[in-house]
């Protein structure tokens, strides 16, 4: 049985319509996806993306904020969505699950990621989270909210920035082995986790949201995963992407591909953090690393789709 981590994306999770019941129906069609990992024989380890479900959420915070009912802080409202979205998660899995004939135990875990105080991350906002907005919006929301930093995103709108800071560790990951022993099916991480610092006993929550991709990486090499893969709307790993003379990776070595990120080939707010999660849980546990789509579940698992990232130096690629 081999242990897989799944890495989701917000954006997987949120459909133009933000409601709950839009999201929960996201949620279900996904969950019929992640099935699959069950019927094969694996065990599989959720984790998942929150930057549209928190960012919507601090804007209704901000929207009620009073005296008497004060906004909550960034990190209480990364860990309200690790629970919403965990809820959803944990039902639907379970419900596919039984209606699959699976009599399988699926519980999500609020999780918490140290960082370092001192992370420069701090310094220069990159994470984008909450929804996209146009050119045009950018004069009206600039002067809504004069503190936030906005950046344009891959070419699909402009989005508010909020401090990334790498992953040092996942504090409950015993607790997660423990789950994954006992064959449960755990949804961990969500969002990245919430980031905290350490301070002798204490764990204090800090304003920034960790990319999910990196501490998925993280969480699968402190568990001892067998495989990584990260699902994404945009699919597999290309060279030259959106050019005309864009090649799609099949299977690559490490050293191939971190001349790709050396030379900051791929684009920063999507295919980025991806390629260099994948990279590092490779580099570190030996272990290969997939990119694929969502939809190509089924073909991800029979080894037909997705990016293959391996230890070994070599690259296939298929037009």
């Amino acid at each position: 049985m081999a242990k897989i981590v799944v890495a989701l994306g917000g954006n997987a999770i949120l459909s133009k319509d933000a409601s709950a019941q839009a999201q929960m129906k996201a949620v279900k069609e996904t969950a019929k996806e992640l099935v699959n990992f069950i019927k094969n024989g694996d065990q599989l380890i959720i984790t998942h993306g929150n930057g549209p479900q928190v960012g919507n959420l601090l804007l209704q915070q901000s929207a009620a904020d009073t005296p008497e009912n004060p906004a909550m802080p960034l990190d209480t409202c990364g860990a309200m969505t690790q629970g919403s979205i965990g809820y959803w998660f944990q039902n639907a899995m379970r419900e596919e699950l039984l209606d699959a004939g699976i009599d399988k135990d699926v519980m999500a875990v609020v999780t918490q990621t140290i960082v370092a105080e001192d992370d420069p991350a701090f310094q220069n906002p990159s994470k984008p989270i909450g929804p996209f907005y146009t050119e045009s919006e950018l004069d009206d929301i600039k002067a809504i909210h004069p503190e936030w930093q906005l950046i344009e995103d891959a070419g699909r709108g402009y989005r508010r920035v909020v401090p990334s800071p790498k992953p040092l560790e996942i504090n409950e990951y015993r607790a997660i082995k423990q789950i994954v022993e006992a064959g449960i099916v755990p949804i961990v991480s969500g969002g990245g986790g919430i980031p905290v610092v350490k301070k002798g006993n204490q764990l204090i929550g800090t304003e920034a949201v960790i990319d999910k991709d990196f501490s998925a990486s993280k969480i699968a090499q402190l568990i001892d995963a067998d495989k990584l893969i990260i699902l994404t709307s945009a699919g597999g790993v290309f060279y030259n992407y959106g050019k005309p003379d864009a090649v799609e990776l099949k299977e690559v070595g490490i050293d191939e591909i971190q001349k790709h990120i050396d030379a900051n080939e791929f684009a920063k707010g999507s295919m980025m953090p991806k390629v260099m999660a994948a990279t590092d849980f490779v580099r570190t546990t030996g272990n290969p690393a997939v990119i694929g789509a969502l939809e190509d579940v089924k073909r991800i698992i029979a080894g037909e789709e997705g990016t293959t990232i391996v230890s070994e130096d070599v690259a296939m690629v298929a037009k």
